[in-house]
């Protein structure tokens, strides 16, 4: 499929897909959304100095840079990708300009350049494996205290906001374990609540109204 590097609401870049009308960020602001969804309302909200990360749709690697560049905790971060963004794609992307970080540009370049499943020290607290695998085959058990659910949207791709995958995210979680993601669609949450998750809904980013928050309790 054709895929484009279009500018978002807030200046940054993110890859749109014509035939799908879908990017891999909201069009009302990449860097918002990323900041909003995963590091307020996910990164923040866990109590702990040592937290494993697992994100769902690595992508661009938006959500690990900044994650990686805000952090003061000891992080170990798994990015799952199915089909990694080629690296042409990469180099057109601004979030160091975006962000105003460009003494972090070297630490993007690692995120991206370090070899596929393998564990790399991107810097003195942050740890990244980036695994190509599909969410289906997901089988980690008890490893992660966050979870970015960062797929592409029901509309598209449902197949990814089923019982199963779900049921998959909730088994990787340690308990009180909590899962962060942009969608609020009333079938997404009644997929959470079935597997167990205690969901609650919160403010969206800019464009959306709200977003879910899931928590695993034993």
């Amino acid at each position: 499929m054709k895929r484009e590097i279009i500018i978002t609401s807030d200046g940054s870049t993110t890859i749109h897909i014509p035939e799908w009308d879908e990017q891999y960020h909201s069009k009302h602001g990449a860097i918002q959304e990323a900041y909003h969804v995963f590091i307020k309302s996910g990164l923040e909200h866990v109590n702990k100095e040592e937290l494993a990360i697992l994100e769902i749709g690595f992508g661009t690697g938006l959500n690990c840079f900044i994650t990686a560049i805000e952090s003061n905790k000891n992080i170990d971060y798994v990015g799952v990708e199915a089909y990694p963004v080629a690296v042409d794609e990469i180099k057109q992307l601004n979030y160091v300009a975006a962000l105003n970080v460009q003494n972090s540009e070297s630490l993007f370049k690692k995120i991206h350049e370090t070899a596929w499943e393998e564990k790399h020290q991107i810097n003195e607290t942050f740890s990244l494996i980036k695994r190509k695998q599909f969410f289906k085959d997901i089988s980690d058990v008890e490893v992660f205290d966050l979870i970015y659910f960062d797929a592409f949207g029901a509309r598209v791709q449902p197949e990814l906001w089923t019982e199963d995958i779900f049921l998959r995210m909730y088994k990787s979680l340690k308990n009180e374990g909590v899962l962060v993601t942009y969608s609020a669609k009333g079938s997404v949450r009644r997929a959470m609540e079935t597997v167990g998750f205690s969901v609650e809904r919160l403010p969206g980013p800019p464009g959306k109204r709200e977003m879910l928050r899931a928590t695993k309790r034993s």
